[in-house]
């Protein structure tokens, strides 16, 4: 029977409302009444109060990664409470060299708590059916992409889920007890997008003002069924809680590591936007590259085999990656395309921080000078008018036009960034302000060559039995050092801490004074690990003038109280079952190598530490020489964690000790 024209109408409107209610929170807004939230669990505790355990007596295997329909059969992912992270006391100036020797954590209670807040880091919110990822790497090369979850990981479809359980979370703790230990303020050290894509940013921040989300794009498959694809309404961060924001490299660079339009014959601007799904060689392997340590040179990209990298199917509930393979095919396989999968300058993404409605409206970005140029991204502010404490929060990710080969990861300042750090330093000092440093690359902790270090220029590496050999240094136009940078910031005994991102680590680093009668003169650096990769932890951070006018700062790590069926506990399974699976180090304390490698071509690097001994090589490591300052926490009972809970003690200076005891007396 032929449908009579008012039941096509019928249909037609039912359509178009069912389309508007999925989309109603399309890059974040909608009406919000129409959509459920995912709450956490009521329950809210921190890892120095209990731990997450699980058993990782498994052979690692980076071919099970994506089969996600594997593992509960093969028990990866299940995980229960245990026991408690310890809190450490560092103190030790023998071993840390930050406190006296001698020094005795005074018995008296703290002379007054000076600032609260926390911080969270490499959020990577994924558009995983954008057609430009990187998914089918991990599958087709698993010596040099098989454990790099950055790529591909079945928690890419949570990601915004997860968020939304951290602000949660983050907002239980700032009311618990009626407010008895509330936050200052919040940071996030950088990497919010995964790709820097225009609807990664806007779920990212529309989670933290608690707007509607909808974390599909395209034709939005599966978005009235699959949980992972549904619309919902996020909880926002407490309308009390200010929060800043730094940049990190994932924020402008192509995943993180190759400027958009360096070589427009790649094509990479128009592949967001695209209705094909991108096909591209595997130039994560060096061995098929002249650079080193290779990712995108630009000559070679487009060279060797070429696959289709694949996206995942929204119409699946586990996650099913489809459009993968060996390209050429005529036609290639197609999405639909989605504008608002469009990548982000600079500046792009620094405006869309105005568009929001929590605050402060700019989140930071408000705050930078207005006669810097064009996408600067450094800023400080005063959490409190009443208290002396300056966060300096430092872009120092790589430059779009810096003209390098290599992966986009590395530290970097241009003599612009370095000029404005020399002088908020200088002037923070002098105003008898504490300062804390926050930026999204972490310092003197990564091996030489590794992708990730303090930018030394692109080198150039020749193929040797079983290895890459070291030949040559370009020239860098990095405005300093590291051994420079460490060198002036421990001219400046007011500098309490270096806080940082970007290697998906919690790690506690002590920077020694090299005066052994001024240990005020030394600072720590403290490393929080990701949202995207297990432990999925943000960071409090809990500033004291003591009685004895030493500061102290408690820094503890803390879970997301996810609620069992939730999409966020979704993600915690198979952030578990990820690292049972790869086992990646999450404990990592690279040796201080002196050199690149042992060869007749091999040459010296600055070490990755110039403020300690160094030994043994890149290719033949030294442990001897491991940092005796990082160190992880062990919780009893708990066979795994990638946690570490301190409280680091700092001196303060003759002068900023009398300006303590004025305000404090």
């Amino acid at each position: 029977m032929k449908p009579s024209f008012g039941y096509k109408y019928f249909c037609l409107v039912f359509l178009m409302s069912m389309l508007i209610f999925f989309l109603s929170g399309c890059g974040g807004s909608g009406t919000q009444s129409q959509v459920a939230g995912y709450p956490i669990d009521s329950d809210v505790q921190t890892t120095d109060e209990r731990m997450l355990s699980f058993s990782m007596s498994f052979t690692p295997d980076t071919n099970l990664l994506s089969q996600v329909s594997t593992y509960d059969a093969s028990g990866y992912g299940v995980w229960t409470f245990g026991a408690a992270l310890p809190v450490m006391p560092r103190t030790d100036s023998t071993t840390f060299g930050i406190m006296p020797d001698g020094y005795v954590v005074p018995a008296l209670p703290h002379k007054a708590k000076l600032l609260n807040f926390f911080a969270i880091t490499d959020i990577h919110i994924t558009d995983k059916e954008s057609p430009n990822q990187l998914i089918y790497l991990q599958q087709k090369d698993p010596i040099f992409s098989g454990t790099n979850t950055s790529i591909y990981s079945p928690i890419m479809m949570y990601t915004t889920h997860v968020l939304d359980a951290v602000i949660q979370t983050a907002n239980a703790l700032h009311n618990k007890d009626n407010k008895a230990n509330p936050f200052d303020f919040a940071i996030s050290l950088g990497d919010t997008c995964n790709n820097t894509s225009y609807n990664e940013l806007r779920w990212y921040i529309d989670v933290i003002d608690g707007k509607v989300i909808t974390p599909s794009s395209g034709d939005h498959l599966g978005a009235g069924t699959i949980d992972y694809q549904k619309p919902y309404q996020a909880a926002g961060l407490d309308k009390t809680i200010p929060w800043y924001q730094a940049l990190g490299n994932h924020d402008h660079f192509y995943i993180g590591s190759f400027p958009i339009d360096a070589d427009p014959t790649l094509g990479i601007r128009d592949s967001y936007i695209s209705s094909n799904v991108w096909s591209r060689a595997d130039f994560l392997n060096p061995t098929l590259q002249n650079t080193f340590p290779v990712m995108f040179n630009m000559g070679n990209m487009n060279t060797g085999t070429t696959y289709y990298m694949g996206v995942i199917n929204g119409l699946t509930p586990l996650g099913s990656i489809i459009h993968t393979g060996l390209a050429p095919q005529t036609p290639p396989p197609t999405i639909v395309a989605d504008p608002g999968r469009r990548s982000l300058v600079r500046t792009e993404w620094i405006s869309e921080y105005f568009n929001t409605t929590t605050t402060p409206v700019g989140h930071g970005f408000n705050l930078v000078n207005p006669t810097q140029q064009s996408g600067f991204a450094c800023y400080s502010f005063l959490p409190k008018s009443n208290i002396p404490i300056k966060v300096i929060v430092l872009d120092d990710t790589q430059r779009e036009d810096d003209g390098s080969k290599d992966i986009h990861g590395h530290g970097y300042l241009d003599a612009n960034r370095w000029a404005w750090l020399q002088a908020e330093l200088v002037a923070g000092q002098a105003n008898n302000q504490l300062m804390i440093i926050a930026a999204h690359i972490p310092i003197a902790v990564v091996k030489i060559g590794d992708e990730t270090e303090w930018w030394l220029g692109d080198r150039v590496a020749v193929p040797g039995p079983g290895h890459w050999w070291e030949t040559s240094i370009a020239t860098t136009d990095n405005a300093i050092t590291l051994e420079g940078l460490i060198t002036e910031l421990q001219k400046y005994p007011n500098l309490l801490m270096w806080i940082a991102g970007h290697r998906h680590l919690n790690t506690v680093k002590a920077f020694a004074s090299s005066d052994s009668a001024h240990p005020e003169y030394g600072f720590w650096q403290v490393e929080t690990s990701s949202l995207h990769d297990f432990p999925q932890q943000f960071r409090t951070f809990e500033i004291y003038l003591n009685s004895d006018y030493t500061i102290s700062i408690k820094t503890i790590n803390v879970d997301p109280a996810v609620k069992a069926g939730t999409p966020a506990a979704i993600s915690r399974k198979y952030a578990i079952a990820a690292q049972q699976i790869v086992q990646n180090n999450l404990r990592l304390n690279n040796p201080n190598a002196a050199t690149i490698g042992t060869s007749p071509v091999d040459i010296s690097l600055p070490s990755m530490d110039p403020t300690r001994s160094q030994g043994g090589s890149l290719l033949i490591p030294d442990y001897t020489y491991t940092d005796p300052t990082i160190i992880y926490g062990v919780a009893p009972g708990v066979p795994y964690n990638a946690s570490y809970n301190a409280t680091l003690y700092k001196q303060l200076s003759p002068a900023m000790k009398a300006h303590m005891q004025a305000l404090f007396p």
